[in-house]
């Protein structure tokens, strides 16, 4: 098997020690992928590379970067297969989800590559007389970017693409679940023409990962950080970026709520419930963890869903299923550890709660209390809490009983009193009467609380990715009163 090489500068590169890494595919547990795994003197050479790329880079004109980005994104859809194969094998999705994927951030990239002719400014009137203000935006520099694997090829080229467009270098920080993916990504940046140094990528042994990536957010050339990923992880990332002085964007973990009124429409709320809930075996940030439902219509719910949620397949993502793998077997028994917490408080389990390794099936629990583990933990899999709750005060207090808030939904045939319901609930995202995973490229994505903060996401991307200077034309022959 090849070894997923480095890419600093342009070029392939082993890591300056020979070190490898190997990824183990979920489901069969034979080899997925081998990878370098980077040293502290890769590191620096990487971030050395980045940095003397950004002065041409940054004075590149939009229509160049533009073209350079559109290339990227038909790559991209040209190695569809590529991606389809690496996603299965290193981290158990299924072939749509793969495939989903590589559609979405190629259309990622497309947008970032609409901004470059955007990245402006304005003119500010000035108490000065005969002076001509300006605000302009500016890129910042060295770009980190560290993307995750549950959705590993729209969230490394979302976490590249907008910084690129607004005249910044990257560094990828590949994960350790899916090196060979996220490798593929950068080889669609590096083949479409990209100069030597504007893209770079690293990949590290996880018992690394933590100096790996204190040595990147220190170095000085490092000038933004942005991180997908845990809230752990997420509260470790800001604390080093806020020592060093470097903004960064954190998009971490939710525990969305699925919020269904008494007046709801209970076939489109199960339909909604099915897909936030699974799609991905709730591997996603955005996954319905809790259905909160209003105790007047909930036995009716709860019926259409355990009936729908039984039919769906589920086993080897290589099959004809819904559910694919988890990301690992140690997921699967989380699973099993959440289930029995909740039964053993008086939750019901409704629906599923079986295994084949890391294969797992739709499951949902039915009574879930505050007293329960799966109440505020985020199980990012596919047990999901139902929640009964009377009226629509306590459905948001429900709602905002919990650390994170990223995505959110409600559903009602009442409008105004679902905008009323949705202007109350803490988080970032909320979708009326859709669900609550719903990604679009020009949209701003982000989260309140532990889920972080920051956007992604078309202008919102752009102010992140940007410095704003005060620039003046002034008259040399004003006055000074000394």
């Amino acid at each position: 098997m090849m070894t997923v090489l480095l890419s600093i500068g342009g070029k392939d590169a082993q890591a300056v020690q020979a070190k490898t890494y190997t990824r183990l595919d979920p489901v069969t547990r034979e080899v997925a992928s081998v990878c370098a795994a980077a040293s502290l003197e890769d590191v620096n050479n990487t971030v050395k590379a980045a940095h003397q790329a950004f002065v041409h880079w940054a004075n590149v004109g939009p229509s160049e970067r533009r073209t350079l980005l559109n290339k990227a994104a038909d790559i991209m859809d040209a190695k569809s297969d590529e991606f389809v194969h690496a996603m299965i094998t290193e981290t158990g999705a299924t072939g749509p989800w793969a495939g989903f994927n590589v559609m979405l951030a190629a259309n990622h990239i497309r947008e970032a590559a609409s901004l470059t002719t955007q990245v402006g400014g304005e003119v500010i009137p000035s108490n000065k007389p005969g002076t001509l203000a300006m605000s302009v935006n500016k890129p910042k520099g060295v770009c980190l970017a560290m993307a995750p694997w549950n959705a590993p090829v729209i969230l490394g080229a979302r976490a590249i693409a907008t910084p690129l467009a607004c005249g910044n270098t990257v560094i990828l920080k590949s994960s350790e679940f899916c090196p060979l993916t996220h490798r593929l990504i950068i080889d669609c940046f590096l083949e479409a023409g990209f100069p030597d140094g504007v893209v770079n990528l690293l990949s590290n042994d996880p018992s690394d990962a933590a100096d790996i990536v204190k040595a990147l957010i220190e170095a000085p050339e490092v000038r933004h950080v942005n991180f997908t990923g845990s809230s752990a992880v997420g509260r470790i990332i800001g604390r080093l970026a806020g020592e060093n002085l470097k903004p960064a964007l954190l998009e971490l973990g939710g525990k969305a709520p699925l919020v269904i009124l008494s007046d709801a429409d209970v076939e489109g709320a199960v339909n909604a419930a099915i897909f936030g809930a699974f799609m991905n075996q709730g591997q996603i940030c955005m996954s319905t963890e809790r259905l909160i439902v209003d105790d007047s219509i909930a036995d009716e719910f709860v019926a259409q869903l355990v009936e729908r949620a039984a039919k769906l397949p589920w086993g080897n993502p290589r099959d004809q299923v819904v559910l694919g793998s988890l990301v690992n077997p140690e997921a699967a028994e989380k699973m099993h550890q959440l289930i029995e917490d909740a039964v053993s408080k008086g939750a019901k389990l409704v629906c599923g709660g079986e295994n084949e390794g890391a294969m797992f099936s739709a499951t949902f629990l039915d009574g879930v209390n505050e007293t329960m583990r799966i109440y505020r933990e985020e199980s990012f899999g596919p047990v999901k809490s139902i929640i009964r709750v009377k009226g629509d005060e306590q459905a948001i207090n429900v709602a905002n009983d919990s650390e994170y808030g990223l995505s959110a939904a409600v559903f009602s045939q009442d409008i105004n009193r679902a905008l009323a319901c949705a202007n109350s609930i803490k988080s970032g995202i909320c979708h009326i009467n859709g669900p609550t995973v719903a990604d679009e490229p020009h949209m701003p994505f982000g989260g309140v609380g532990n889920s972080g903060y920051g956007r992604f996401g078309g202008k919102a991307g752009m102010a992140e990715f940007t410095d704003t200077r005060w620039i003046t034309i002034e008259d040399p022959k004003q006055h000074y009163p000394f």
